[in-house]
């Protein structure tokens, strides 16, 4: 959301970190914020597909669409800490497969 903000207003720079800008050119920086933007539209149609965002980041001079809204969720601090008193206890189950050949 800040991010979006930020874009919107003109003012992606305050994004980056000093020490980012110290071993980067500003300019590939917000183009990589750009793209990440791109990534996380509202709409997953809108969104580039992993060939279209390589192409993006390899050629500098690829024009790029303008992003939509993100998607995001926002909740005030006052509903989050209902909403916990109501979701319980939460388990997240994950297994693992890893291949590997002969």
């Amino acid at each position: 959301v800040q991010a979006w903000s930020l874009w919107v207003d003109g003012n992606a720079r305050e994004l980056v970190d000093r020490s980012v800008l110290e071993s980067c050119p500003l300019d590939e920086v917000l183009r990589c914020v750009h793209i990440g933007l791109l990534c996380v539209q509202d709409h997953p149609n809108a969104r580039p597909p992993m060939s279209s965002i390589v192409f993006m980041l390899e050629n500098e001079t690829a024009l790029l669409p303008a992003p939509e809204k993100p998607t995001y969720f926002t909740i005030r601090s006052h509903e989050a800490e209902d909403w916990r008193k109501y979701m319980g206890r939460s388990e997240n189950n994950m297994s693992i497969t890893t291949l590997e050949g002969r």
